[in-house]
């Protein structure tokens, strides 16, 4: 090797352990950045999320950054010591976009937390209460977000017209007697509309539910969901007014009947046969019973004198009333700061916001930096730590950090959350509990059933895996025959060409058109480019937030893998299978060892499970390795020295200890045949052959299961370090294309691709 060569060699590697350390580095930053954050947001008492939000599983989580940038509500999660993290806990509404863009399923979504817990209807995977036949959907069972409260009307109603025997019309018995005609009531409304199931829709207030008691213009957000009859429904941002309107074309496409001004108050009979008592509208009879309520039909009230007064109020419906007024907001959630700006900003009040907490720490980022700005502006007056001790006609008495203070006053508007309509419930004889970080529906489902309810649970999961795994063979298969096809149509219009010898092919009058300067090779040339650089596709759907939805994170996987393994097969056409410089060499290399790293990390890759079955078959793993050992305990006092079987024990129990995939590879062979050894050495401690062959299968289960864990763990560390060398001969490789074009186009093409 020259010297020309090794200096081009040596300037190769040397750039891409630039690369690696450069982005190993931002990965570093970003890390102790977000350490940082959350550390700041645990002694700021902020960690504690709302309701529903996700828990990351590290033993799973690979750290694809994907789940980053998927929540609307900004910069959530953040990677802390390697894995995914929430980190602005108090931010997070719920929105499960992190769940759905994990490609290993190592993201759950939950609700509480171990330090609070929050009570809801208890309620089992198909939405069903404790109370058999009676179903809770929304925001009643935890689901706030408007898509989520749809899909769950949509998934609740589709799981009743499978279930429910065909019955003879007519008569006033009802299939579904659905309460509540806000997202998820007009979802499962129209579910049971294309199914051909009878129903009655009935409504407290009006169409739109606690969404048509929204402060005026106020913005809401939700997501796509496809609802029978409508069709696409949802986009990023939309009003109040706006969303109402399209309630109303729903209600008018699939032909609903939305009895409103009916007042559920109980349910009575039996699943097939209910009564649903109202206040107004007599027994409504119906087979089924969906709850689809919401939390905010029964404000929170303050507890204190004087708020029975009617100038008390529980949400800003008419902002034009409180024109000049003295108003009192009380609040520290995003209903009451939202609450406050209008009034400030449209009507020109004079505006209190009383919060007992010390920070605003209930609402999200974008409306705390509005209310502050307003304070700061003296627009608004902001009281922390302030909390309401009685209410007078002209005036409001507050505790302001230990002292009275009077304030001068119109109206009091109360937006403190919302309390579950336990009187409904109640009379429903629906159950509650108190979830602790747990998954919706799988507690319930696990006292209703036992291990057969988890074991549903974990085939469910297993089964998302295998059904997103056939949908990538297909797809693997549609991209191979489509690449098959042009590898054979770019062969057969070179086939005369191709095998010449190099002095024929000068010779030839297909040369001019088919060498790389060529009209045909230049062509082929640019589109292979363009192609390969396509590639890229991959990493900017993960990292950029407008992206997040577009097709499944593995399809975006397989797409980026084909191209990888076409890219040099394609850019041979262009070199019409010949190298005539160095350069050109070496970014074939580079590409050849991109798409060699990028197969290899692909089977890594495939070694994870994913969906929902990841995090669920390795806590079973642990949760079996632990009963295992514990089975085990009572074989040790059969031996006739109980404390060297103990020390054998401790072995294979012990902590796994950290490592790399490589190591633990290695190390299986010797300590497969070292178990054995050691096995041989304890057989005549047993008092008979049956105690030995009892506690020597149970010890390689356990020796088995020991190691199916340490690969679990040691798996997302090598992908990890897999991908930043992959990533970095990527960027290489670019830099070597660039290199290769613009030396073409200063030395001119021709003459470099004679």
């Amino acid at each position: 090797m020259d010297l020309g060569t090794t200096s081009i060699v040596a300037a190769s590697l040397a750039s891409i352990a630039t690369v690696a350390v450069l982005m190993i580095g931002r990965r570093a930053r970003r890390s102790r950045a977000d350490a940082r954050a959350l550390s700041e947001t645990i002694a700021r008492q902020r960690d504690v999320p709302r309701s529903l939000h996700p828990v990351i599983d590290p033993d799973v989580c690979i750290g694809s950054l994907s789940c980053l940038k998927s929540c609307p509500e900004g910069d959530i999660l953040g990677i802390v010591g390697g894995s995914a993290t929430l980190v602005h806990a108090e931010q997070c509404v719920g929105h499960g976009r992190c769940a759905a863009e994990c490609p290993v399923g190592a993201i759950q979504l939950v609700f509480g937390t171990a330090r609070r817990g929050v009570d809801l209807p208890e309620v089992d995977e198909f939405f069903e209460t404790s109370r058999p036949g009676v179903h809770v959907v929304g925001e009643l069972g935890g689901m706030g977000l408007i898509k989520n409260a749809m899909r769950q009307g949509l998934q609740c109603v589709e799981h009743l017209a499978e279930e429910l025997p065909p019955h003879a019309p007519g008569g006033d018995l009802a299939d579904l007697a659905i309460v509540g005609a806000g997202p998820a009531g007009l979802a499962a409304a129209l579910a049971a509309r294309k199914a051909g199931l009878s129903y009655r829709l009935l409504e407290q207030g009006t169409l739109g539910g606690a969404l048509a008691n929204y402060p005026r213009h106020k913005v809401v957000m939700t997501e796509t969901v496809e609802l029978p009859f409508h069709g696409r429904f949802g986009k990023r941002r939309i009003s109040k007014e706006e969303l109402l309107a399209i309630f109303q074309r729903m209600v008018a496409k699939g032909g609903l009947r939305v009895e409103e001004g009916v007042k559920v108050v109980g349910v009575e009979g039996q699943d097939g046969a209910f009564e649903v008592l109202t206040a107004t509208s007599g027994r409504v009879r119906a087979r089924k019973v969906v709850l689809a309520v919401g939390r905010r039909g029964t404000p929170r009230r303050l507890g204190v004198p004087g708020e029975e007064r009617e100038k008390v109020l529980y949400g800003l419906a008419d902002p034009e009333q409180y024109r000049g007024a003295k108003v009192l907001v009380v609040g520290g959630g995003d209903a009451a700061i939202e609450a406050a700006a209008q009034l400030v900003e449209e009507r020109g009040a004079e505006v209190t916001l009383s919060y007992r907490g010390a920070e605003l720490v209930r609402c999200r980022e974008v409306n705390r930096a509005r209310v502050e700005s307003l304070a700061r502006a003296a627009r608004l007056r902001l009281l922390l730590g302030s909390s309401v001790q009685a209410i007078g006609s002209r005036e409001v008495t507050l505790d302001l950090a230990g002292r009275a203070e009077l304030l001068e006053n119109d109206f009091v508007i109360v937006n403190i959350g919302g309390e579950l309509p336990a009187a409904l419930l109640e009379a429903a004889g629906v159950g509650m509990r108190r979830y602790h970080g747990e998954a919706p529906g799988a507690a319930a489902s696990g006292e209703k059933g036992g291990d057969g309810a988890r074991e549903r649970l974990l085939h469910a999961g297993l089964e998302r895996e295998r059904a997103q795994r056939r949908a990538e063979r297909r797809l693997a298969l549609v991209l191979a025959l489509a690449g098959t096809a042009l590898l054979v149509f770019l062969a057969w219009k070179g086939r005369e060409y191709y095998p010449l010898a190099p002095r024929a092919r000068m010779a030839s009058p297909l040369h001019r058109t088919l060498r790389s300067a060529g009209t045909w090779g230049h062509g082929v040339g640019m589109a292979a480019t363009l192609f390969m650089l396509s590639n890229f596709l991959y990493a900017a759907r993960k990292r950029f937030r407008f992206m997040t939805g577009w097709g499944h994170i593995r399809t975006w996987l397989t797409f980026h893998v084909f191209v990888g393994f076409m890219s040099p097969l394609v850019i041979a056409f262009h070199a019409a299978f010949q190298s005539r410089n160095l350069l050109a060499t070496g970014t074939t290399a580079a590409l050849a060892v991109v798409v060699a790293t990028g197969v290899v990390g692909r089977f890594i890759y495939g070694l994870v499970p994913a969906a929902g079955g990841a995090a669920i078959e390795l806590e079973d793993l642990q949760g079996r390795f632990v009963r295992l050992r514990d089975e085990v305990e009572p074989l040790l006092a059969s031996g006739r020295n109980p404390a060297r079987l103990r020390a054998l024990l401790d072995g294979v129990t012990a902590p796994l200890a950290g490592g790399s995939l490589a190591r633990l590879l290695l190390a299986l062979p010797a300590q497969a045949v070292g178990s054995r050894a050691d096995l041989l050495r304890v057989r005549a401690l047993f008092p008979s052959r049956a105690a030995f062959a009892d506690f020597r299968e149970a010890y390689h289960r356990m020796r088995r299961l020991r190691m199916q864990i340490a690969f679990y763990r040691s798996l997302k560390r090598l992908l990890g370090g897999w991908r930043v060398f992959h990533a970095s001969l990527a960027v290489f490789l670019v830099l070597a294309i660039a290199a290769h074009i613009g030396l073409s186009l200063y030395l001119g093409y021709g003459l470099l691709h004679w």
